[in-house]
């Protein structure tokens, strides 16, 4: 009765103030990691001395540019990626062992120190370092943010709240792409490189106020402590039946906490659930629960990534200088806040559509949109490029922007969440190192003309067919048994 009761609640029931307030500090996480992936776009020019020669001006005597070929840039532009596969895999295991909040503290330390030594750089090297710090940052928030809101968010909003990974990336690309339109010029371009460390800084200063993940928490034993903070994010009230849903049990919960640091070696009988075993990142590969997971969740995280939204996050500006020369700088400002408005409005669709309808709608869309895009340039039809680019976009806000990050805590239990979180998101830095670097090579290599969007068209095939074929639903699933309908083959 109680279930059926709760089912009657709207979605915003356990809405609060606090739940909100983690949401806004937690989520500046994946807006850095999308602020760092577009913060080169607009400035390419000015900041490797395309429109001008090598300046100093006062103070430390920065020169208002670093000379770069275009090979050199693409080196600079792709390493965040680097930093990115680094904290993808660290971050995993660190979140699971020590703890969601931990993992967020350590990722605003790379968020500061990043920023700071890219805008400071005065050489190729320099900024590169400060690229891949910045990445490592990003590569272990865009792994325990998802788990993390995951894990806090109302269980009749998640699909909305893990939206919110991929509204605030494409918020950071916004904010990013602005900056870069307004402040491109002399040795402004440093100061759109700086805000990101100012955002780091408000970051760690707010989780100062935030609370470790209660589900997180009830894993290792302290089911005590993760009532007490989980009544607090809904506002008071019965938290049993959630809590119940996970699986945790309270027996031996006083001596748990009276043990502290022991409490690894409490051993209770007549607690077997999953949850309170902890699976590594290798060992995650090899089990014949999760091999199907990190399957699914590596194809999708590929496909978000190799349908080619990063060759226009990272590259719009060049691709239509060619046949926009004067509004393309404003038409990828444009794109960002389509991108932005899209993926708020497309917000519901996960938990009302499904979550693999959204995933094959989307690479539908662009798929269709990377022939009309390539068509476009082309054959320099300047309307058709514009209006094929942002229904690319929007075809990606629609599913492959924010149902990735959603997938993997739904595909497996708590216990291999933050492994198959790490396969995932390195899965998806190496796809975005490979079209950050290799992406202006082979436009060149192609003769330019928008030719490389067939390939991005025949890619979108690929993934459509192998989610039609292997990712299932995992809307309305009570587990990652239900999903896989494991516990119908136990029966």
């Amino acid at each position: 009765m109680a279930s059926e009761a709760g089912s009657k609640e709207p979605w915003n029931a356990n809405i609060t103030a606090y739940l909100l307030y983690l949401m806004a500090i937690t989520t500046l996480g994946p807006l850095q990691f999308g602020f760092h992936l577009a913060e080169l776009n607009a400035p390419e020019a000015v900041m490797t001395c395309a429109t001008h020669t090598v300046t100093t001006k006062g103070g430390p005597g920065l020169p208002t540019c670093i000379p770069m070929s275009s090979a050199q840039y693409g080196v600079v532009a792709s390493i965040y990626t680097v930093g990115g596969l680094i904290g993808a895999l660290s971050s995993g295991p660190l979140s699971t062992h020590r703890g969601r909040l931990l993992t967020m503290r350590l990722a605003t330390v790379f968020f500061i120190i990043g920023p700071i030594l890219s805008a400071l750089a005065p050489s190729i090297a320099v900024m590169a370092l400060g690229r891949v710090i910045s990445g490592v940052g990003a590569g272990a928030a865009i792994v325990v943010v998802p788990i993390y809101i995951s894990e806090v968010a109302p269980v009749r909003a998640k699909g909305m709240f893990g939206a919110l990974t991929q509204i605030m990336i494409n918020v950071g690309i916004v904010i990013a792409q602005l900056l870069g339109y307004f402040l491109s010029y002399g040795n402004m371009w440093r100061v759109v490189l700086a805000v990101a460390g100012g955002l780091g800084l408000v970051q760690c200063l707010g989780l100062f106020f935030v609370a470790e993940s209660p589900q997180w928490l009830a894993s290792r034993g302290r089911v005590r402590l993760a009532k007490k903070i989980l009544g607090r994010i809904r506002g008071g009230g019965n938290v049993e039946e959630e809590i119940g849903g996970w699986g945790t049990a309270e027996e031996g919960e006083e001596e748990t906490e009276s043990l502290l640091g022991e409490r690894n070696n409490q051993h209770n009988p007549s607690n077997k659930h999953p949850s309170n075993i902890v699976i590594g990142i290798f060992d995650v590969v090899r089990h014949p629960d999760h091999y199907e997971a990190i399957i699914a969740v590596i194809g999708v995280m590929l496909a978000q990534q190799l349908c080619g939204i990063n060759s226009i996050i990272m590259y719009s500006v060049s691709i239509l200088m060619t046949i926009l020369p004067t509004t393309a700088g404003l038409i990828t400002v444009g794109i960002g806040l389509l991108n932005l408005v899209a993926t708020i409005a497309f917000s519901p669709l996960a938990d009302r559509l499904g979550r693999k309808v959204c995933l094959l709608m989307s690479i539908a869309g662009m798929g269709t949109n990377a022939v009309l895009l390539a068509c476009g340039i082309f054959y320099s039809v300047k309307a058709l490029s514009v209006v094929a680019t942002l229904l690319f976009v929007t075809s990606f806000a629609l599913g492959l922007g924010p149902v990735p990050f959603i997938l993997a805590n739904e595909l497996v239990g708590p216990e291999a969440v933050g492994a198959v979180q790490s396969w995932a998101l390195a899965a998806n830095w190496i796809a975005t190192f490979l079209v950050a670097q290799f992406f202006p090579i082979l436009n060149s290599a192609l003769g330019g003309r928008g030719k490389i969007y067939f390939i991005f068209a025949a890619l979108a095939v690929v993934f459509f067919a192998f989610v039609a074929w292997w990712v299932p639903e995992t809307r309305g699933k009570k587990d990652a048994d239900e999903v896989w309908g494991r516990d119908r083959r136990d029966d």
